[in-house]
């Protein structure tokens, strides 16, 4: 039976990636050695490094004065070093869900943070609009996808001061305006690479402005200077991302990654709202079409455990809800095919005419 993968993170990666990175694994780069022994400072794993970060720039059309970095630790340590490297005193954050308020909390050590808005009090269901970014703030941070309740900002804000942004889990799903910010950051399991990178875009002119010493390791500039070879670096990790990369290019670029998703989401979303059981999660005009959220309404609430087996019997994998908030969730994340959205609503057709 073909298995159709929703999970949130790590998740579903192209064909093209895998078998790639499976030949990789064999032989690589027809060294006679495998991707997974190869030394980070061999020739032929420095020319991968470096065309991924090229591509990156080329995919998302980043200005000069911008570096890519891959680095170690994920999008929560990111939440440290991001205010470790730009906040001097005072900082502006939007919070929208669990890992937004994790970055707030990160930053509350490095100087004063202002929280302009929060849609906790509706459980994270919607992107709080009318807010106004504190005087003297130094950065405006954002969590552009929340994962866990499927929301998403939709556009790069309008703000007067730079942006910081978790993109994790929308990265190269959509168009953004690089030169409004001074750090974009992301966990690559999502969107990019298997679990073990993470992608950094700065600013360079941004950095060496606080006055604290810095940590070597937690130094934007350290991996700069180094590009990203420092400490040895997620190997298997980063030749996965090159591919994803070149899978990202041959489909046409980003543009055209971003059609192929507001399709994919517009399926999923229109049987959620026709159909008789189901009942989506977040406000329409915020809606995620990354992560889709939805639960069965209060009327069949206790057909929950039943849908899961049933979608599970049809192939359907990773569709429960965080632990968090329950209910269901379907990743669509770049690399998953129309067919397999497809075959989601064919399944909740069915259950629904079974009750």
């Amino acid at each position: 039976m073909k298995k159709h993968n929703f999970y949130a993170g790590p998740s579903i990666l192209s064909e093209y990636t895998i078998k790639n990175t499976a030949a990789a694994v064999e032989n690589f780069a027809n060294t006679g050695l495998s991707l997974l022994e190869i030394s980070h400072r061999s020739k032929e794993f420095i020319a991968v490094n470096d065309e991924a970060q090229e591509l990156i720039k080329e995919l998302l059309d980043i200005p000069s004065g911008y570096e890519v970095l891959f680095l170690g630790g994920g999008a929560s340590l990111q939440f440290c070093m991001a205010p470790f490297n730009f906040l001097n005193k005072k900082a502006s954050y939007l919070d929208t869900g669990v890992w937004a308020s994790k970055a707030i909390k990160e930053a509350k050590f490095f100087g004063e943070v202002d929280v302009v808005a929060s849609s906790k009090n509706k459980n994270y269901t919607y992107i709080p609009k009318d807010y106004t970014i504190s005087a003297g703030s130094e950065y405006f941070h954002i969590t552009t996808n929340n994962t866990i309740y499927g929301t998403e900002l939709h556009e790069d804000p309008n703000v007067s001061i730079p942006l910081i942004s978790d993109m994790s889990s929308d990265i190269f799903s959509r168009p953004v305006d690089v030169s409004k910010y001074e750090l974009i950051y992301a966990g690559a399991q999502k969107n990019l690479a298997p679990a073990g990178v993470t992608l950094a875009i700065i600013r360079t002119d941004a950095l060496g402005k606080v006055e604290r010493p810095i940590p070597t390791m937690l130094n934007y500039q350290t991996h700069i200077d180094s590009k990203s070879m420092f400490n040895t670096p997620p190997v298997v990790a980063i030749y996965a991302a090159l591919q994803t990369l070149k899978w990202y290019k041959e489909q046409g670029g980003i543009k055209a990654l971003q059609k192929k998703n507001e399709v994919k989401a517009a399926i999923l979303y229109d049987e959620i709202d026709r159909n008789k059981l189901f009942v989506g999660t977040a406000v329409p005009e915020d809606r995620s079409l990354m992560n889709v959220c939805f639960v069965l309404k209060e009327e069949y609430k206790e057909l929950e455990a039943d849908f899961a087996n049933f979608a599970a019997a049809k192939g359907m994998v990773g569709i429960k809800g965080h632990r968090s908030v329950g209910g269901f969730r379907a990743s669509l994340y770049n690399a998953l095919p129309k067919s397999s959205v497809e075959a989601l609503v064919e399944t909740m057709k069915e259950f629904e005419q079974q009750h």
